[in-house]
This record gives C-alpha cells, sequence and structure tokens, in this order.
C-alpha cells in the first residue's frame, strides 16, 4: 500500500515538472512569434512612412509653386489698377483744372453784369422816388382843389358801396323770398310724392292673436289641471289672464294689456300642448325659456332694423326697447314696421333737402319709442320717449323730433318737421290703419259731448287727433276752484265711458277779461242821455 501511494507521489511530481517544461516551451514559441510580428509591423511602418514622407513633400512643393503663381499673378493684377486708377486721377485733374478756369470767366462775367444791375436798380429807385414825389404832389393838388381828404373820399365811396349792396341784398331776398312761397308748396308736394312712392311699403296689416286653440281634449284636461291647478300657475307665472272662449270651448284667450307677457304666455302654452309634459316643473321651465327667448328676439330685432337703417351705433338697452314695438299696434298698424317707414321717409327727404340722413333717420325710427312702454308706465308715449332718448343720450334733434311729432312742443330743428310729415304719411295713407273715418269722427265728438255737457262750459275742441281735450268755461259763472273740479268730472267721464289710445289730456282754461273804454265811447253816452 505505502509503495503504491509513493509511485502515486512520484507520478504526480514528475507530471507537474513536464508540465511546467512544456509550458515554458510554449511561452518560448510565442514570444519569437511575437518578435517576428514586431520586426514585420517595424519594416512595414517604415516602408509606409517613407511613402507618406515623399509623398506630402511632393505635395507640398506642389501648393507652394500654385500659392507662388497665384500670388504673382494677384500682384500683376494690382499692378494694373495702379495704373489704371493713376491714368483717371490724371484726368480728374484735368478736367477740374478746365472748371476752375471756366468757374473764373463766369465770375468775371457776373461782377461786371452785377455792377450793370446795381447800376439800373440805383435809377429805378430814383424814378421811384420822383414817381411818389409826383403821387404826392398830386392828391395834394386834388385835396386842394376838391376840399375833401383822402380818407374821408374813401369813407364816401364805402358807404355808397354799402348802401348800394344793402339795395341789391334786400332786392334779391325779396325775390328769392318771394320765389320760395311761390315754389315751396310745389317743391314740397314733389318731394312728399317721392317719399311716398319710394318709401312706404304696401303690407297687410298686422293683428296679434290674443288666443292658442287646443284641440285636444286630454291635452285640454292637463293644461287646466286638478281644480284648474296649472291654468292658475300659468297666470300666476305669466301675468296674464286664460279664459275659453265659451263659444268654441278649444278657444283659450290670452287676456292682458302687455304685449310682451301676451307673447310669453303664447310660446309657453304652445309648447306646453306640442310637448304634452304638462306639471309645474315643465310649466316654470317653459315660462323661463319663453322669457329668455322673447328677451333675445327684441335684441334680435332691434339690431337687425338698426342695421338695415344705417343709422350707426345704439346702446344695447335700447336696441331691445326698440324691439318691444314688434309686439305692440296701434290701429292695426304695427309700429316697428310704422317707425321703419317714418325712418325711411324721413331719411329721403333730409338726403333731398341737404340734412343729415342718419340723424333724420334715427329720429324717424324713434319717435314713437314711448309707444314701447307706455303700457307699464304713467304717461304719454310722447314723455315717455322723450325720457328715453334723453336717458341713452340721443342727439338733441332726436329728442325735439319725439317731442313735438303730435305738436306738444314747438319744432326747433328742419329734421322734426321732417319727422311729423312722416309720421302723417306713414300712418294717414289708406290701409295703414284700420280705424275707420266714421269712428275717429264719432270719438272726436264723443269728446267734446262730454266736455260741452258741463255746466259752464263755453266751448270745447278736441285737438291732436283725440289725444287732448280742451274747455274754454265761462269766467262769471265757474270759479278757480270749479274749474279744476270741472276738470277731473270730465276726465273721470271719458275713463269711464269711452274707449282710447294712450293717455288723453284734458285742459280747462278759465280767462277773464276786464274791459272799459275812455273817450268817444264816453262821450257818445252823455249825449245820448242829454238827447234822452
Amino acid at each position: 500500500m505505502l509503495y503504491i501511494i509513493a509511485l502515486g507521489i512520484i507520478a504526480a511530481v514528475v507530471g507537474v515538472i513536464c508540465g511546467n517544461q512544456l509550458q515554458k516551451h510554449h511561452f518560448q514559441q510565442e514570444i519569437q512569434q511575437a518578435k517576428a510580428t514586431a520586426a514585420q509591423l517595424v519594416t512595414k511602418a517604415e516602408v509606409d512612412a517613407k511613402e507618406k514622407s515623399v509623398k506630402i513633400l511632393s505635395d507640398g512643393k506642389k501648393q507652394t509653386q500654385d500659392y507662388k503663381e497665384s500670388i504673382e499673378e494677384e500682384l500683376n493684377s494690382y499692378k494694373a489698377d495702379n495704373i489704371t486708377r493713376h491714368s483717371r486721377i490724371d484726368q480728374r485733374q484735368n478736367g477740374l483744372k478746365q472748371t476752375q478756369e471756366r468757374l473764373d470767366e463766369l465770375h468775371q462775367k457776373l461782377a461786371g453784369e452785377s455792377h450793370e444791375i446795381n447800376e439800373k436798380k440805383n435809377e429805378i429807385e430814383k424814378l421811384h422816388q420822383t414817381a411818389n414825389g409826383l403821387s404826392q404832389k398830386r392828391m395834394q393838388t386834388l385835396q386842394d382843389r376838391g376840399s375833401i381828404t383822402i380818407d374821408e373820399a374813401k369813407q364816401e365811396i364805402l358807404n355808397q358801396l354799402a348802401v348800394d349792396l344793402k339795395r341789391e341784398k334786400d332786392i334779391e331776398l325779396k325775390y328769392q323770398d318771394d320765389e320760395a312761397q311761390v315754389n315751396a308748396p310745389k317743391i314740397a308736394k314733389i318731394l312728399a310724392d317721392d317719399a311716398i312712392q319710394r318709401g312706404p311699403v304696401d303690407m297687410p296689416r298686422e293683428h296679434i292673436e290674443h288666443s292658442v286653440q287646443i284641440n285636444d281634449n286630454n291635452t285640454k284636461q292637463k293644461l287646466i289641471g286638478r281644480e284648474a291647478s296649472n291654468i292658475r300657475y300659468i297666470e300666476t307665472l305669466t301675468g296674464t289672464d286664460l279664459v275659453f272662449d265659451p263659444d268654441d270651448p278649444h278657444l283659450l284667450h290670452v287676456v292682458t294689456q302687455d304685449p310682451l307677457r301676451r307673447e310669453v304666455a303664447k310660446t309657453v302654452i304652445t309648447n306646453l300642448v306640442v310637448t304634452k309634459q304638462i306639471n309645474a316643473q315643465s310649466i316654470e321651465h317653459q315660462v323661463e325659456t319663453a322669457q329668455l327667448d322673447l328677451m333675445n328676439e327684441l335684441r334680435r330685432t332691434g339690431e337687425k332694423v338698426v342695421g338695415s337703417l344705417h343709422i350707426g351705433w345704439m346702446h344695447p338697452d335700447l336696441l331691445k326697447i326698440v324691439g318691444r314695438l314688434k309686439y305692440r299696434t296701434s290701429y292695426g298698424q304695427n309700429v316697428l314696421n310704422h317707425s321703419i317707414e317714418v325712418a325711411d321717409i324721413s331719411g329721403m327727404l333730409a338726403a333731398e333737402l341737404g340734412l343729415n340722413v342718419k340723424i333724420a333717420k334715427r329720429a324717424g325710427l324713434l319717435h314713437d319709442i314711448g309707444k314701447a312702454i307706455d303700457r307699464e308706465v304713467d304717461g304719454t308715449h310722447v314723455e315717455l320717449g322723450v325720457k328715453i332718448a334723453e336717458t341713452y343720450g340721443e342727439d338733441p334733434q332726436v329728442v325735439n323730433s319725439i317731442a313735438s311729432h303730435h305738436g306738444d312742443v314747438d319744432v326747433t330743428t328742419p329734421i322734426a318737421h321732417l319727422v311729423a310729415a312722416g309720421d302723417s304719411i306713414s300712418g294717414g295713407r289708406p290701409g295703414a290703419r284700420s280705424e275707420s273715418v266714421e269712428e275717429y269722427v264719432n270719438r272726436l265728438k264723443s269728446l267734446e259731448r262730454i266736455a260741452s255737457s258741463k255746466q259752464g262750459v263755453k266751448e270745447s275742441y278736441a285737438i291732436q287727433a283725440g289725444r287732448e281735450i280742451r274747455i274754454v268755461v265761462d269766467p262769471k259763472k265757474l270759479d278757480d276752484v270749479q274749474n279744476q273740479k270741472l276738470a277731473d268730472e270730465v276726465r273721470d267721464e271719458i275713463e269711464n265711458e269711452l274707449t282710447y289710445p294712450g293717455k288723453i289730456k284734458v285742459t280747462s282754461i278759465r280767462d277773464f277779461k276786464a274791459i272799459a273804454y275812455v273817450g268817444a265811447e264816453k262821450k257818445k253816452g252823455h249825449r245820448k242821455l242829454k238827447k234822452a
């Protein structure tokens, strides 16, 4: 056993020694190969370096030769340029010398001419002095012989000229005035005819519907609700009275004096009938939607009208008020269409007369603006229109046109006359309004009848198309307190008996005059007494 172990150890030692020798031999071979490879690389590098150095030297020589040649060419060009410039400088110097010589000759010539001019100037001054002396001597001779100074003569000429001009001016003004008075009616008629033909548009009268047709019984019952709760709720929210026609149970009338509330109520009822969802929530939603849509429609209508008339910027709130006129009628005539018509007529007349067309159209459009709110605010539409125009800063010409188009105040601008004429043309043309002549005359007669039936009344007159009644009382029968009481009584009776548009003004006049005569009348009276 020990022998075997010893043999194994010896074999292992021998293997290690042999392995080291083999590895050493292998390393020596690799070192020799590396040295041989390194020698080859060195040799190759030396060869490549020599080739590159030769190439670099040859390239450097060529570049140097090329650069030398380019420098020589550039120097040659510079030399040629210098030669050319020297020649040009010489030419310019020769030209300057010639110019200097010509200038010297010209200077000498001008000096000689200046001397001659000075001599002539001195001669002219002497002649002027002589002429002034002769003129003064002549004027003095004229003053001595005429016994009048120059200032007095000038003043006399001016006075005579002023008299002649004044006479000619008076004659011309008289002629122009006479011609204007003769031709004014003819020209006015021509202008009015032209405005009528070009302005108004023949349109059917617009009657605003006050009722809604409900054909379905079930929808009608839903609309009425249990114990009329739905229809009363609609009345509360819209501020209207809803009444079914006794002759036609499916026809629902919307009763109110406010056209906007009527429009909202009609829209709400129509939408509820279409949707058939009728309860408190849907009613509230439809009322809010209808009111919002109506406000937007008012704004759009005002913008459309103002844009079509080309009258410039207008306040947004005033645009809404203009849009309200769409739902207002006067004797069957739509007030918005009437206002547009008056604006067109006023603008045409203003253009023919050379006035401001934009202001004329603006005044025509706004002349009845008070009718948009006269159902909600106390006062005549003229008074309300003036307040609206002043509130939104309208031109004074527009304000005066609104205030004077029914004769309430004096006219202060020519445009106010045009607006009044346009209002009369638009409202008075055949077919514009639905009130007949008989109704109009009966209304005026009724006003005068009520006033004349009172004790102490001497005369009564219905004026301004029935918008005012003027009463003249007997001052011997009624005093001031009774006069005021009479006006109140007439007002109350008109309100109770008559149907009238807008507002009627009652004016009671008590005028007391004391008359006495002195002189001839008194003497005649004494003579009659003596004869008696």
